[in-house]
């Protein structure tokens, strides 16, 4: 039957029979109109991660003298962030525990860019009331102002475990470095992206925050760090709203897994980029969606991530018992690998 029969029989049912007609009338309409905005939100993830280019770095100040603030910059998405802004025009600011690798780190950029580049030295598990003040007022007194806040820095658990095995000291550490640093840090260079603004150093300004699928969906065994990035998207949801008007951008960037030190992956696939190629797809699509068309101030950037990101949304939900038993069984899986692989390294040894 093609629709437009389709359509008449439904116009047919609500003349011969008005009451039950009009109930079915509505609901297919609702129908249609679901499907409708399905397929809507579906080619807005293929635009957004294919097609549509987001905002230009420009607008935050590169080329013009402004700084990017990037904190976990010595290694993995970090520490391409700091390459692919700088190569962008920005000057850069590097932030991470050891300062003798932001000292490695700085003189490469340096050497390739040729432009300015500083190293703030800051212990994301340890930083009180004194680091995050000096912090403060070295970002303010940057020259040319900051028009970029990269929330990169991080920790997991070092293999997944059940809840109640996690150490005090691994759940601590993760819920300091994840949420409390990155407020902290956050709160420390707001000041200076204001000022940005005010002086006209940048026309906006921008808060990128690290996100993740294990915060989209709940994960078993990863309990502690998924809630904690959980909590990212809620804070980075509400600040994007308080800060807009304000003219600062926040967007939550969501990302499966990524060739890194954290996820323990070496090898790039079709649903695992590499660091070079998330961060790329990152800045170029700032301020569009991607998969994550249900959430304001939130982007799935990666392709792969983002058609992952709707299907799961929209066809399980992230919620979902399904979603949660998957996750569950995959990291039951991972933990039984890694368990292994430590226990044949004792026997070595």
């Amino acid at each position: 039957m093609s629709f437009t029969a389709f359509t008449q029989s439904i116009v047919d049912l609500a003349v011969l029979n008005p009451l039950p007609g009009a109930v079915l009338a509505i609901i297919t309409l609702f129908g249609v109109v679901k499907l409708g905005n399905l397929f809507g939100s579906y080619l807005a993830v293929l635009l957004d991660t294919l097609v549509r280019r987001g905002t230009p770095l420009t607008t935050y100040g590169s080329k013009a003298g402004a700084w990017a603030v990037v904190t976990g910059a010595t290694a993995g998405i970090g520490e391409q962030f700091a390459h692919q802004l700088a190569r962008a025009g920005f000057k850069v600011l590097l932030v991470s525990r050891t300062q003798s690798k932001l000292d490695a780190v700085a003189s490469e950029l340096k050497e390739k860019y040729s432009g300015e580049v500083a190293t703030f030295a800051l212990d994301a598990a340890s930083a009180g009331d004194k680091e995050y003040s000096q912090l403060a007022a070295f970002v303010d007194d940057l020259e040319g102002g900051v028009g970029v806040l990269v929330n990169n820095v991080g920790q997991s658990h070092e293999m997944p475990v059940p809840f109640a095995e996690t150490t005090k000291e691994e759940m601590h550490q993760i819920i300091q470095i994840n949420n409390v640093a990155t407020l902290e840090i956050t709160r420390a260079v707001i000041p200076a992206l204001q000022k940005s603004i005010k002086t006209k150093k940048s026309k906006r300004a921008l808060i990128l925050t690290m996100g993740s699928f294990a915060g989209l969906t709940p994960t078993p065994l990863l309990a502690t760090y998924s809630g904690s990035k959980a909590f990212l998207q809620g804070w980075s949801s509400a600040l994007g709203a308080e800060l807009a008007p304000e003219g600062i951008d926040v967007e939550l960037v969501v990302s499966y897994l990524v060739t890194s030190n954290m996820s323990k992956i070496r090898r790039t696939s079709a649903m695992i980029p590499s660091p070079k190629a998330f961060v790329k797809a990152t800045l170029r699509s700032l301020n569009r969606r991607g998969g994550a068309q249900e959430r304001a101030y939130t982007s799935t950037p990666f392709w792969s991530h983002g058609l992952l990101h709707w299907w799961i949304e929209n066809a399980l939900g992230v919620y979902s018992r399904i979603v949660a038993v998957f996750n569950r069984k995959m990291h039951v899986d991972i933990r039984r690998r890694a368990l292994r692989k430590i226990a044949k390294s004792a026997n070595t040894q």
